[in-house]
């Protein structure tokens, strides 16, 4: 069982990369639709949830995982939390690259379907809260050498969500941050306060 698991989360992941193409013809962060994209009504945004569960609920039939949607509007986006009893089948999509690919596809299910841009969340089984956590430390070590050293200091490239995150703990700590790069390769620079 735990094998067929292992393909099925190999699978998404391998079905996001290959989808990669598609995502070129979006915008693919907050960042470049900033200016470009109106705010979008909750009603549009409940809806947009509504297509990525029913997306999301065929996935995990597909791949015979248990676990219930729910469906949230948070920050003017449709967030979606996929949760099961601690017996579940459930982490073996749970892991942070997988997650991420598997929010790709649902994006690009709801865009099919809405022809719109979606930046939607997606949490599997407390993913994202793990991932904050990650991000906070990662934050924090570089909060840390820029303070001892002065200088500026260059993170790995990330999501735009994961950067808002960042720049948050980052202003927090009363330094500044930029992001810098293009694409994937966009990342943030943590530099002295001027």
């Amino acid at each position: 069982m735990t094998e067929t698991n292992n393909e099925a989360a190999q699978e998404l992941e391998v079905a996001a990369i290959d989808s990669s193409d598609a995502a070129l013809e979006a915008p693919t962060s907050a960042d470049e639709t900033e200016g470009t994209q109106t705010s979008k009504s909750a009603k549009a945004l409940e809806e947009e949830g509504d297509i990525a569960a029913d997306y999301l609920e065929e996935l995990l039939d597909i791949f015979d995982l248990d676990g219930d949607i729910d469906i949230d509007v948070r920050g003017g986006r449709a967030y979606l939390e996929v949760t099961a009893g601690a017996n579940s089948n459930l982490r073996v999509i749970s892991e942070p690259e997988t997650v991420e690919a598997l929010q790709e596809l649902t994006r690009l299910a709801v865009q099919a379907k809405t022809n719109a841009f979606s930046r939607l969340i997606l949490d599997v089984g407390g993913s994202r809260q793990a991932r904050v956590n990650e991000l906070a430390k990662v934050a924090q070590r570089a909060i840390d050498k820029v303070t001892a050293s002065g200088e500026a200091f260059a993170l790995k490239p990330m999501s735009s969500y994961e950067r808002k995150i960042i720049h948050d703990l980052v202003s927090d700590a009363g330094l500044v941050s930029e992001s810098e790069g293009e694409g994937r390769d966009r990342h943030i620079v943590v530099k002295p306060q001027a």
